[in-house]
């Protein structure tokens, strides 16, 4: 009798600390960046200013988990209106036709150390690719307010012309205006629900 009290407890004790988990960003504490080839010389940086994204965990280290993830296009700012104002036209977003770009994630699988591969659908326009990319888990903290916060950062590069975002004109040396390669880097905190 007392062993089987104790395998129970011990199987109760083992379901809390691996139970399924749902998190959800910390947007002021998250950041969605993004770089791209300029005159073939330099780099043109920018953000998007809303997104949200979630994550259901069955275990504390996040293998397996699912992700969710949607920027609101019309959010995006690179220092110049101008810039800004024909990104979210029809040669490139077409933000007022499609609000959002979306994530659903396929697999999520953890690697050496802290480093993971995020793998699923990313949906920009109407076109939606398979894509991988690579995420670094920061860790697990209670905050001073008893919140539970795990940070990651991500990784990848897609291509622009891909997803229908295909405007471009050539300098007189032949070059693209705009690159086609599109580095992305997101750096974001998540808030364990209670």
């Amino acid at each position: 009798m007392t062993k089987s009290i104790l395998a129970a407890a011990l199987l109760f004790a083992t379901s809390g600390v691996f139970a399924q988990s749902k998190w959800s960003i910390d947007a002021s504490h998250s950041n969605v960046k993004f770089s791209v080839d300029h005159l073939v010389v330099s780099e043109v940086e920018g953000y998007f200013k809303k997104f949200d994204g979630t994550i259901d965990a069955p275990g504390a280290d996040f293998n397996n988990a699912t992700i969710n993830f949607n920027v609101e296009v019309a959010s995006i700012n690179t220092d110049n209106e101008m810039r800004d104002n024909h990104l979210k036209g029809d040669d490139f977003f077409n933000a007022e036709k499609f609000p959002k770009m979306t994530f659903k994630s396929t697999s999520f699988k953890k690697g050496k150390g802290n480093n993971y591969v995020l793998e699923g659908d990313l949906t920009i326009r109407d076109v939606t690719k398979k894509m991988k990319f690579d995420v670094v888990y920061g860790g697990t903290m209670v905050d001073p307010w008893g919140n539970t916060k795990a940070g990651f950062k991500t990784t990848g590069k897609i291509s622009r012309k891909a997803f229908n975002l295909k405007w471009n004109t050539m300098t007189e040396a032949g070059g693209a205006v705009v690159g086609d390669e599109v580095t992305l880097i997101l750096k974001m905190e998540f808030a364990k629900a209670k």
